[in-house]
């Protein structure tokens, strides 16, 4: 198993913003490393702050690959920007990110949200390894939230934005704001500026229903999306959160306003990804503008909080993520058992075969008593092995064991289609077991 991505902490702006996924390119490129068997399953997750695939492996190439890819997509090597993560390193790193200990604004709230959607967008190239993770990562995730104080304050990456325009115009009370898009970020910028007493708050999107709809549940007021450009000349400021690919918020679209607007200064907040704002706007005369990058600061101020909470908050991840891996253990451990015990019993009936032979006839009782006797030793010889092999499945050391059992008996020295035969699962990551149930 593994995970190969960039995130905030390896990566700026613009690298992340060339290397995010749509839901239907990260279904294009599993599919993709699927088809060439390079993974078993895979799940990619991307926000305004990482881009990560989590896979499980086919083939000793899949990291190189994946990181191939990556760089075709940056249209540069992104060597210096990737990190890689294996087996038990990639699970805890991604129930962290699910818990937003991993996020730009520690503890922030959408992140799981935004895990387990990426989740469900890639369900058809994941399966029951990753499923089983991806719902293991958003329980955990859910439980460090609710066990801990690791979401307080401004936990969100809207929350730090309008932290910061309040930090600039000394408070929001009376001001006037502009919201461009109408998604779950931008709903809870709006409610984060309703909350610091904005008088006038605007919602502007392409699909003006979903405005309007956004702005009734609010009490703000909607906008068509090609009417805000003339806004601009009144409001105070802008936080920008759309899903296009490409700047909507250019030179030629504020200059005009800008101009209206005298020395009146004007602060726009950009917290999208890919960028919804040309960054020479920011060159205008009286423009303050703000991306992703620089929210750090404005986060800074209730870190100190919820960094209180981390060690509790990363001893539940810790425990969680011990639990999925016994569960992989278990994998693991019962078809080498069943294997283990075929392998014997083949054995077995091939030298009870060849004593049969030396004993020459025999009475059906004979026969069968000797049958019998074979299979109840067998049984006894194999009964404490099989039992602590499934037991160590339980305790965290199922893959070491069962790795030195395949190695002991030979197991992987058989024939592939014998193999096949006695176990159709060969390893903890092979397609057995039941698929587990969904979230919420």
């Amino acid at each position: 198993m593994i995970v190969v991505g960039v995130s905030h902490t390896t990566a700026p702006i613009d690298v992340r913003e060339k290397l995010a996924f749509r839901p239907w390119e990260a279904l294009h490129v599993l599919a993709r490393l699927s088809g060439d068997g390079l993974i078993r399953e895979g799940v990619v997750v991307s926000t305004c702050n990482r881009t990560e695939i989590y896979a499980v492996e086919q083939n000793d190439d899949s990291v190189a690959r994946i990181s191939t890819l990556l760089s075709d997509r940056l249209g540069g090597d992104a060597a210096g920007f990737v990190y890689v993560r294996r087996d038990r390193e990639a699970t805890s790193h991604l129930f962290e990110v699910a818990a937003g200990l991993d996020s730009m604004i520690l503890g922030e709230a959408q992140i799981h949200g935004q895990v387990k959607d990426a989740w469900e967008e890639c369900r058809a190239a994941s399966g029951p390894i990753l499923n089983r993770m991806f719902q293991s990562a958003l329980l955990a995730a859910s439980r460090a939230r609710e066990e801990t104080g690791i979401g307080r304050g401004a936990a969100s990456v809207s929350s730090a934005a309008v932290q910061l325009a309040k930090k600039i115009f000394g408070g929001l009370s009376g001001r006037r704001a502009m919201i461009l898009g109408a998604g779950d970020v931008a709903e809870l910028a709006l409610e984060c500026l309703l909350s610091e007493g904005v008088r006038v708050a605007i919602v502007a999107n392409r699909t003006h229903e979903r405005a309007r709809s956004l702005a009734e549940r609010h009490g703000a007021t909607a906008m068509h999306y090609d009417q805000s450009w003339e806004s601009l000349r009144d409001v105070d400021v802008l936080i920008c959160s759309t899903a296009s690919p490409h700047p909507v918020v250019t030179v030629e679209r504020v200059r005009g306003a800008v101009a209206a607007r005298g020395d009146r200064p004007l602060c726009i907040l950009d917290i999208a990804l890919p960028r919804d704002v040309d960054g020479a706007v920011g060159d205008l005369d009286n423009v303050f503008l703000y991306d992703l990058d620089d929210l750090r600061a404005a986060a800074a101020a209730n870190l100190e909080q919820r960094e209180e909470d981390v060690p509790a908050a990363r001893a539940i991840i810790a425990a969680e993520v011990q639990k999925y891996w016994d569960w992989v253990a278990g994998l693991a451990a019962v078809p080498v058992v069943r294997e283990f015990r075929d392998e014997m019993d083949r054995l077995r009936s091939t030298e009870l075969a060849a004593a049969f032979r030396r004993l020459g006839p025999l009475s059906p009782e004979q026969a069968e008593a000797i049958e019998y006797f074979s299979k109840s030793l067998m049984n006894k010889f194999l009964h404490e092995p099989s039992i602590r092999l499934k037991a160590a499945a339980a305790n965290g050391r199922g893959l070491g064991v069962v790795d030195a059992a395949r190695y002991l008996f030979a197991l992987d020295d058989k024939p592939a289609d014998v193999r096949e035969r006695a176990s159709p699962a060969q390893d903890g990551f092979s397609q057995i077991g039941r698929e587990p149930t969904d979230i919420g």
